[in-house]
C-alpha cells in the first residue's frame, strides 16, 4: 500500500504527465505555476453577477475548483430547510445558464474532468447544519441533490452544538453525535469552521471520517472568536483532516495598509502545527476586484443585517482583491521561502485527498 506521501507524489507526477502531454511541453512550461498546479479554494464565494470576463481570468489564473455556500446559514427550523433547498436550485441555474464556466462536482474525479475542459468545478456547502432541523432522513434528501459538506454549527447555538460566538462552553449534542454519524455514513464532509472549540473538539473525535475547517486561523497568532487553537488544528490533522486558512483580514489584524505578511504568518504557523499535508486555502473571499462604495457598502449591509460592521471593512487584504489572488498567494509563499512541493499541497493536493477519503 503507498503511504500518504508517497500518493502525494504519485499524484503531482500524474498531474505533470497527464498536463505536459495535452499542451506540449514548451506549452506546457510556459504555464505559470498555479496554472500548471492543481488548485482548490477550500470555500469560497461564486457570484451570479460575475461577468465572463472576470470569470475567464479566475481560469486563466490556475483555480480549477471552489467549495460555494449554497445559503445564508443564519435560519432555523422551515426558514433553514426552505432557504437550503433554494440555494441548491439557484447553484443549479447558474451552472447549467453558464455551462461554458461551471460544472456541478459531487465526486473527485470532476475536479479532472473539468479542469480538462478548461472549467471551474463547484462542490456545494451548507454553512450550517439547521436546514437538517432534527430529521436525520434531511441528511439523504440534501446528499441526494448534490451537497458534499455541511458545517455543524454556524456562530450559535443549534441543535447540533454551539457555535464560536456561543457565551458557554457547550460543545457536541446528543444530536449532534447522531448528526455525525449520518453524515459519516452518506460520505457527507464535516466542515467545522464556525464552531466554538468544544464543539470542534467533540466532533473531532466523534467522527469516523475525517473533517474539515475549511476558513478559519490561528488563535495562537491573533486572538478571534473565528480562529482555531492549535489543539483542534493538531487534533485535526491527527485524524486526517485538513485546516483552510482563511483571507478574511480582521481574523488576523486590525492593520489595512501593507498587510498580506499577516496572511501569509498564518499559513506558515498552520504548517508548523498540523503539517504539510493538512493545511489548505479556504479563502472566504469574493473574486471581484471591490472598491468600498455606498452602492457595495449597502449591498454587504442587506447581506449582514445585523452582523454588519463598518469599522471591520474591508474585509480582504488589497494585494489578494481580485480573480488572480492564488497566483499573488503563491508567489508571496514561494518569496518566504516555501517549496514548491509544499505549494502544491496546500494549493490543491491536500484537499485533493481529503475529498477522495470521504467524499469519493
Amino acid at each position: 500500500m503507498l503511504s500518504r506521501r508517497e500518493f502525494t507524489a504519485g499524484a503531482a507526477a500524474g498531474l505533470l504527465y497527464a498536463g505536459s502531454r495535452s499542451l506540449g511541453l514548451s506549452a506546457w512550461f510556459a504555464q505559470s505555476p498555479t496554472q500548471r498546479a492543481l488548485v482548490i479554494d477550500a470555500m469560497g464565494e461564486i457570484r451570479e453577477v460575475y461577468t465572463d470576463a472576470l470569470v475567464r481570468e479566475m481560469i486563466d489564473s490556475g483555480l480549477n475548483s471552489v467549495t460555494v455556500t449554497l445559503c445564508d446559514p443564519k435560519s432555523f427550523e422551515a426558514e433553514a430547510y426552505q432557504w437550503a433547498m433554494d440555494g441548491v436550485l439557484e447553484y443549479n441555474r447558474l451552472i447549467a445558464a453558464e455551462g461554458q464556466f461551471w460544472m456541478k462536482a459531487t465526486k473527485v474525479a470532476d475536479i479532472t474532468v473539468a479542469r480538462s475542459q478548461g472549467k471551474i468545478a463547484l462542490f456545494y456547502l451548507f454553512q450550517n447544519s439547521t436546514q437538517f432541523g432534527r430529521d436525520l432522513d434531511n441528511v439523504d434528501v440534501f446528499y441526494g441533490l448534490g451537497v458534499r459538506s455541511s458545517q455543524i454549527t454556524y456562530n450559535h447555538q443549534n441543535w447540533a452544538g454551539a457555535g464560536c460566538n456561543e457565551l458557554n462552553g457547550s460543545g457536541l449534542t446528543v444530536f449532534g453525535h447522531e448528526l455525525v454519524r449520518k453524515m459519516n455514513q452518506v460520505g457527507m464532509l464535516i466542515d467545522l469552521s464556525h464552531a466554538n472549540m468544544k464543539t470542534m473538539a467533540d466532533t473531532i473525535a466523534a467522527s469516523a471520517s475525517p473533517v474539515i475547517v475549511s476558513h478559519s486561523c490561528c488563535k495562537a497568532l491573533y486572538a478571534h472568536n473565528r480562529n482555531t487553537t492549535d489543539e483542534n488544528i493538531r487534533a485535526l490533522a491527527d485524524k486526517g483532516g485538513v485546516f483552510g486558512v482563511t483571507q478574511m483580514r480582521p481574523f488576523m489584524t486590525r492593520q489595512i495598509d501593507n498587510a498580506v505578511h499577516f496572511y501569509y504568518q498564518h499559513i506558515e504557523h498552520a504548517l508548523k502545527v498540523a503539517g504539510s499535508d493538512h493545511v489548505c486555502i479556504g479563502s472566504d473571499r469574493d473574486h471581484r476586484r471591490l472598491v468600498l462604495t455606498e452602492a457595495y457598502l449597502d449591498e454587504l449591509k442587506r447581506e449582514e443585517g445585523a452582523n454588519f460592521d463598518r469599522s471591520m471593512w474591508p474585509l480582504y487584504f488589497e494585494e489578494l482583491n481580485g480573480p488572480r489572488r492564488m497566483e499573488t498567494i503563491w508567489d508571496g509563499l514561494q518569496k518566504r521561502g516555501m517549496s514548491s512541493g509544499q505549494l502544491e499541497k496546500l494549493f490543491g493536493l491536500n484537499i485533493q485527498r481529503l475529498y477522495r477519503d470521504v467524499i469519493g
